[in-house]
Formats: C-alpha cells, structure tokens, sequence
C-alpha cells in the first residue's frame, strides 16, 4: 500500500514589491495554517517517509512546516522543479519516479493543477483545493510507477477551515 498527501501551498502575500510569481511568500495566514495543518496529520498517526515540493517559496515554505513538525531537515525536502504550475501529467510524472522504499510522500504544489489532478484519483471530487487544502489517497500498489493505473481509496480530505 502506498499512501499520497497532495497539500496545495498555505496562503501567499501578493506583496506588490515581489516582482515574480515564483518569489511570494507566505502571509500571516499561511504562517499559522502550515504548522497547523501538519500537527493535524501528525495527530492522524499519519508516518511520512518523503517530502516533496516545488521549488517556489510559498510552496517550499509549506513543505518546511510539514518537515519541522516530523523532525525532517529542510535539506532532505526534495524540490521538484516541474511542480510549479504543474498540470496532471507533472503530477504523475513525479509520482512514478518516486523510490519504491517511500511508503508515504506529502507533495506540496500549486492551483489550478493540484485541484485537477485530485479530481481524476477517486471518486470525491472538490470544487477548489483551498490554500494549506490536504488530500489524501492511498494506493494498493509495490511500486510507485503503477500508481496512475491503480483504483486509488479516498483516505481524507482537509483543510485550515474545516475545523474552525
């Protein structure tokens, strides 16, 4: 069985004076949301073996609340470039490279492609994966390679909000 956390970045600042995309960072929201959103799959007894992330800050600053939580360093996140602005086929592209020894990963990335993507896993679908979102599925699978073939099991869906 293998067991995926796909984890939309928290909430960025539109801080007008970042002239790039890639370079926001996150707002006060997105600094309290990440920590606690990882203390809520911790509370889950949920084991995680990998972390993975685009590279771009807010995303990369999620994933480090997620590591900090687990007592992972920040050098053994592994930064997927082609996680930004990533469409389906990135998603599964990074999933079939996975090492075969990861029982569960937690992938950090962005909308609109995370939200597709979750969408085509199981049968519950979500209008939109809101910011520090986390859905889960999990996979009766040896290899990560045959992941996008396998009946994959709705595990949970949550979110900052959902427990206010």
């Amino acid at each position: 069985m293998r067991k995926l956390l796909l984890v939309r970045h928290a909430k960025s600042s539109w801080d007008v004076s970042v002239p790039k995309d890639f370079d926001r960072s996150l707002n006060d929201r997105g600094n309290r949301d990440a920590p606690e959103m990882a203390k809520r799959i911790l509370k889950r007894d949920v084991e995680i073996d990998a972390l993975i992330s685009s590279p771009a800050k807010r995303a990369f600053s999620t994933a480090v609340y997620f590591a900090e939580a687990y007592g992972i360093k920040e050098k053994q996140i592994i930064k997927v470039p082609s996680l930004y602005e990533a469409g389906v086929e990135q998603f599964y592209d990074t999933i079939k490279d996975l090492d075969n020894d990861l029982k569960t990963v937690v992938l950090c990335s962005h909308n609109p492609g995370i939200t597709d993507f979750v969408n085509l896993l199981t049968g519950t679908h979500i209008d939109n994966m809101p910011t520090c979102g986390i859905f889960a599925v999990k996979a009766p699978i040896k290899k990560w390679k045959d992941f996008r073939e396998a009946e994959k099991e709705f595990w949970f869906f949550d979110y900052p909000k959902l427990h206010l």
